[in-house]
């Protein structure tokens, strides 16, 4: 188990300069080119299925590029199906539910979820509620303290009268019930958008935090990211 030091402080948001360097992405992007010839040598997949979450505001487009490498590693890696992620709701949440149920029942197995950001926070929430058929939960740049108060958004929401500790405390009664699968927690320090601070998890008794290095919009194509997946799927 990797758990960063517990004295960390969650309360930070990303500098402007953080989110101005954002655009750096386009190198994490052409870095994972050469990964492609490169993925006969991670470890390959026992073809269970995986389920990959996009991020606030996005839609399974964003995530195609990482759902054809873990395709290509061998598992059956599967979208939404759930247009774009515009923010929790009860709609949602069940659709992501039915989702999962389907692709259980359909292989027979049970499936590990990747979460992008916002993607990793609802894959977190569901592996708690569906531990018998959830085999891991991997989340990228996931804000899993204080959900937005702690990203880049978090100022905005809370000009907008939004009650953002309110939030910070929904999600800690959450954490009470502690998630049972395996979990993994991707952050880096050059993320723009989400606070690394807030991708710490303390209460999961399985959780590994492992650090990149590659921006927030950057995680879904990153070479790091991509080794991790791979060992983190054989493995559970």
């Amino acid at each position: 188990m990797n758990r960063p030091d517990d004295l960390i402080d969650h309360s930070h948001r990303p500098s402007r300069l953080l989110m101005l360097l954002e655009s750096r992405a386009i190198y994490d992007a052409a870095a994972m080119i050469p990964m492609f010839r490169l993925r006969k040598f991670l470890p390959q997949g026992d073809d269970h299925p995986v389920l990959v979450l996009p991020g606030f505001l996005a839609s399974s487009r964003s995530t195609k590029p990482l759902r054809n490498f873990i395709a290509d590693l061998g598992y059956k890696a599967h979208r939404w199906k759930l247009g774009y992620n515009m923010g929790y709701s009860f709609k949602l949440h069940y659709g992501m539910r039915e989702r999962i149920s389907e692709l259980a029942e359909r292989y027979g197995a049970k499936v590990s979820l990747v979460g992008w950001s916002l993607g990793g926070v609802y894959a977190r929430e569901l592996a708690r509620e569906m531990p018998d058929i959830v085999r891991q939960v991997i989340s990228m740049g996931s804000p899993i303290v204080g959900g937005p108060k702690y990203t880049s958004m978090g100022a905005m929401y809370q000009r907008s009268g939004i009650d953002m500790d309110a939030i910070e405390a929904t999600i800690a009664a959450r954490e009470r019930t502690p998630i049972r699968v395996p979990v993994t927690s991707i952050y880096s320090r050059r993320d723009g958008i989400v606070g690394w601070q807030a991708s710490i998890d303390r209460h999961s008794p399985e959780v590994d935090h492992i650090e990149v290095k590659a921006t927030h919009l950057g995680l879904g194509i990153s070479t790091d990211v991509v080794k991790i997946l791979a060992s983190k799927l054989a493995s559970a």
